[in-house]
């Protein structure tokens, strides 16, 4: 008696099945995770720009802040557009629109500080799973 080796057509499809299922469930998952890599980055590409404003702020500038003055490029790797103004009552803004798969791209990012001198991330164009945990 001669025995086959092998795997049947009827495996082969099971196989095939399983992978599509977990694919079907994994590539969502996936963009996902990149998307919300995409604007932590450009977070992390504006925020050393705080430091900029407060300087500014300390030594009277408020006028001359653009986004070249504190220090940032413009544009960026993820964000197409950079700004950066300062008010004289200490108001502040660093903001962002991101690029990055279509989840997110144009969207704004925004760093903005109160009259206290704290600083808050808004991102409300942004879904929240896509947003880092500190913006709101």
């Amino acid at each position: 008696m001669h025995k086959t080796k092998g795997f049947t057509l009827i495996e082969l499809m099971i196989v095939v099945a399983i992978i599509a299922v977990l694919a079907s469930i994994a590539i969502p998952a996936y963009q996902n995770y990149v998307a919300k890599t995409q604007v932590t980055a450009a977070l992390s590409e504006i925020a050393p720009g705080k430091v900029g404003v407060e300087s500014a702020l300390a030594t009277g500038n408020a006028a001359l802040v653009t986004a070249s003055y504190v220090g940032l490029v413009n544009p960026t790797t993820h964000c197409s557009s950079v700004l950066a103004t300062l008010a004289a009552d200490g108001t502040a803004e660093i903001s962002c629109v991101v690029l990055g798969n279509p989840q997110v791209l144009g969207s704004s990012l925004t760093l903005n500080r109160d009259p206290d001198g704290q600083w808050h991330c808004a991102a409300p164009a942004i879904n929240e799973r896509h947003r880092p945990h500190n913006c709101n």
